[in-house]
């Protein structure tokens, strides 16, 4: 492998590499929690994988709205799916109908979270226009609460090991051994065909490594670069990837990227703002009259600020 990895900026990578792939692991969703959402149906009570996907659309939405990159949005989403099969969210029921406001406040803490993470301070979004922008129907406080509990339980500091920390690593490396052949290999178009990918549920029980060597070597095949195939190859073997195990989220992700392809008419590109970003009214304000009745009907789902435990629709799995 000596004449692979001619330079210590390769040697760097490699070792970049595979500290990420030893950490991966702790930063999964919890596979039996992944399960329960994808056998929900959709008059259960609880979220289930066609509302969660649903939700991740949005986010993806949001962050193209607001300008953010896709390290934010990537890392929205594993917080979000790593909250959700850890925690069991149920809808709140408004008459006859279900509302997903509760997932809604736990998909936006997770994008303010990611954003407050990886953006730089100047380009974040306000709380309150985030909510407004977003068209939810909570409080900055209840954002913020709900921000607490998801750090809490996650043990969220700073950063997680995603499909785009192993895309970003696979990328440089390729770039580090075949300069000449670099204008072939998109990061943006890798970028984007991994949120498409993220838009399913069922991908985030891939290995990060396994899911962004999958669309990597997609596309490598797509440009008939055998130098570049090399390189996958040899990455596979440093991180002992078995051949099964790629080849298998391999064919899921070209499903994906087909279906994708087939609905929209094209390779996954930044997602457009959907029509309710575009012209996004002002909310109207609640009469002060009203305040008192709204209150009480909101401490079924929230306590006070000093209470241990502000929201009461998810309980463990």
């Amino acid at each position: 492998m000596q004449y692979l990895f001619r330079d210590m900026d390769a040697f760097k990578l490699m070792k970049e590499l595979k500290t990420n792939y030893e950490q991966e692991v702790y930063y999964l969703p919890k596979e039996a929690g992944l399960s329960l959402i994808e056998s929900t149906t959709q008059d259960d009570s609880r979220i289930s994988a066609k509302c969660r996907d649903a939700k991740v659309e949005d986010l993806w939405s949001l962050t193209s709205f607001f300008g953010y990159s896709a390290q934010t949005f990537v890392l929205a989403v594993n917080l979000l799916d790593r909250f959700l099969a850890m925690m069991r969210v149920r809808h709140t029921h408004t008459s006859d109908r279900q509302d997903p406001q509760n997932l809604s406040c736990v998909s936006l803490s997770c994008l303010h979270m990611a954003a407050k993470v990886t953006e730089e301070e100047c380009n974040l979004t306000p709380t309150d226009e985030l909510i407004r922008i977003g068209q939810c129907r909570f409080t900055v406080s209840d954002l913020g609460r709900m921000e607490k509990i998801i750090a809490e339980k996650l043990d969220f500091k700073s950063r997680a090991v995603t499909a785009l920390t192993f895309l970003h690593l696979y990328h440089q490396i390729a770039q580090s051994h075949c300069t000449e052949r670099t204008e072939t290999l998109s990061l943006d178009k890798l970028e984007a065909q991994l949120k498409a990918c993220l838009c399913r549920i069922s991908f985030s029980k891939a290995k990060p490594s396994v899911l962004a060597l999958s669309l990597l070597r997609q596309d490598i095949e797509a440009v008939c670069s055998e130098d570049l195939l090399e390189i996958t190859c040899h990455i596979q073997r440093h991180l002992k990837i078995a051949e099964a195990e790629l080849l298998l989220w391999s064919e899921r992700v070209a499903q994906c990227l087909s279906d994708y392809a087939a609905a929209v008419g094209g390779v996954p590109q930044d997602r457009p703002e959907p029509a309710q970003l575009q012209d996004v009214p002002e909310l109207p304000t609640i009469p002060e009259g009203c305040w008192t009745r709204a209150r009480g009907q909101r401490q079924t789902h929230t306590q006070s600020q000093s209470g241990s435990e502000p929201v009461k629709y998810y309980n463990n799995l």
